[in-house]
């Protein structure tokens, strides 16, 4: 059986692993799907793209209050999806072409086939193409395999067609309802995006809020604006699911009782599991959590010399920025094992690109709370700057989470215009150990600019 130095499972942020430095490794990749990973196909970057779609679609929906009478007289459906795909289909393709056929990649082989292990760093790839399954070994393996829609025991919905964020931006046609299972991140953009489309939208939440991972007050203050574009069921459980001429209907048990919503589709959006079953993992001795996730330390290794994990398989964050900083550490290991380098998991930031937008760095006041913590907090709204005042934004704000006695900052939460960007700032404060004061009075903030949101809210904690 064919033998290597090093075998990368998986083409999302482990593909980016191999450069000239391994020239002289003999190296293998093996692929199950479409070269890229999730976030160049079925996440981050198409659901985006979608999103600023979204965005200006809703432009005319909130232009009257500042003396522009705009209307939208139309959605392109199928060319919006061209579009978006149109450039990350040949994307895909392209960096599948670079590791199959250009000279850099002379070293390489590429599987394109479902790995699973047999036994002590033994993988067996099967084929699609009828070919015989192939066992490899290796002295290293870098698991880069991600993850995959987590689908809830509904009853009638294997019987069913239904859509996850892996086919749903790939729809034909636009339906005129959409029902939409989940409360978190992903049903929170895609509500924003067919709604801001023209279709009406059922969102349908088993706990009371939605976003409720996030800082308590963002949680509520989403809640009660998707609650106001959308017809969001909270507290309520779907019971059933069944097939109609034109779609589905999906039968709920709420605050209220039984009912049901025909629909033409139905999107489950309850979340995402990690592929550790699919390989196998405990076959070469690896252990997983209770939910799947490859055990790793600090330098992304596993408990099996020689094994590395990373990205969604292994982080519970689940976020491609991560994936990649994880990646950019197992490359420096693989190259230096003697001087091995650590992840850096202290303060990840996340976002989540409905509307309004969301960015979260830190901990929740919730979490202060719990871990026993001397906080203060001090929150700015949208509506309180120059800025503000100009897009007559009424309902977005930062909240700010920090030690009273050092000034550090504890937890950043932003909900409005921007978030994700806005965040930035503070995120570099927390990585680098600079001080609200500091930071605050320490340089010029540009006026009447967005960050002025964060300067005030920097200004406003009620500091020892």
């Amino acid at each position: 059986m064919p033998h290597y130095d090093l075998v990368i499972v998986g083409t999302g942020s482990g593909n980016s692993i191999l450069d000239h430095r391994f020239a002289d490794w003999k190296t293998a990749i093996v692929e199950k799907g479409v070269f890229g990973g999730t976030c160049l196909n079925v996440g981050c970057i198409p659901t985006k793209m979608f999103v600023h779609t979204a965005d200006l679609a809703a432009t005319p929906g909130h232009s009257a209050r500042f003396g522009v009478d705009e209307e939208l007289t139309g959605v392109r459906w199928r060319d919006i999806r061209d579009r978006i795909f149109g450039r990350i289909d040949p994307i895909a393709a392209g960096g599948r072409e670079y590791r199959l056929h250009h000279e850099d990649n002379a070293g390489t082989t590429v599987y394109e086939g479902t790995g699973r292990f047999v036994g002590d760093k033994e993988l067996a790839v099967s084929f699609d193409d009828g070919r015989a399954t192939e066992t490899i070994t290796a002295d290293r393996f870098v698991l880069a395999a991600g993850g995959r829609v987590a689908v809830p025991d509904v009853p009638g919905l294997a019987d069913v067609p239904y859509h996850t964020s892996d086919t749903v931006m790939r729809l034909d046609e636009l339906p005129e309802r959409m029902v939409i299972l989940g409360g978190g991140f992903i049903a929170a953009e895609f509500a924003h995006v067919f709604s801001a489309l023209g279709v009406e939208v059922t969102v349908v939440v088993r706990s009371g809020a939605m976003l409720r991972r996030e800082d308590t007050d963002i949680s509520e203050r989403f809640t009660a604006l998707a609650r106001d574009r959308f017809d969001v069921r909270l507290n309520t459980a779907t019971t059933a699911v069944r097939a109609t001429g034109s779609g589905v209907t999906v039968d709920l048990d709420g605050p209220d009782g039984p009912s049901s919503i025909e629909a033409g589709v139905l999107l489950v959006a309850t979340g995402r599991r990690p592929n550790s079953d699919l390989l196998d993992v405990a076959k070469t001795g690896i252990d997983t959590t209770d939910g799947g996730f490859v055990r790793v330390d600090s330098h992304q290794r596993t408990g099996v010399d020689g094994i590395y994990a990373l990205g969604d398989l292994s982080s519970t964050y689940e976020l491609k920025h991560v994936a990649n900083q994880e990646a950019r550490v197992v490359q420096h290991n693989l190259l230096h094992p003697g001087e091995p380098i650590e992840s850096d998991h202290r303060y990840v930031p996340h976002a989540v690109f409905g509307s309004p937008q969301i960015a979260s760095v830190g901990i929740t006041e919730r979490e202060a709370e719990a871990q026993g913590l001397r906080y203060v907090t001090s929150t700015q709204d949208y509506a309180g700057i120059a800025y503000g005042w100009a897009m007559e934004d009424h309902s977005g704000f930062a909240k700010l989470i920090a030690d009273p006695a050092t000034g550090l900052l504890l937890g950043a939460h932003i909900i409005g215009p921007q978030a994700p960007t806005l965040l930035q700032p503070l995120i570099q404060a927390m990585s680098f150990g600079l001080d609200a004061r500091s930071m605050a009075h320490g340089q010029y903030w540009i006026h009447p600019a967005m960050p002025e949101l964060v300067e005030n809210a920097l200004l406003g904690l009620p500091l020892d």
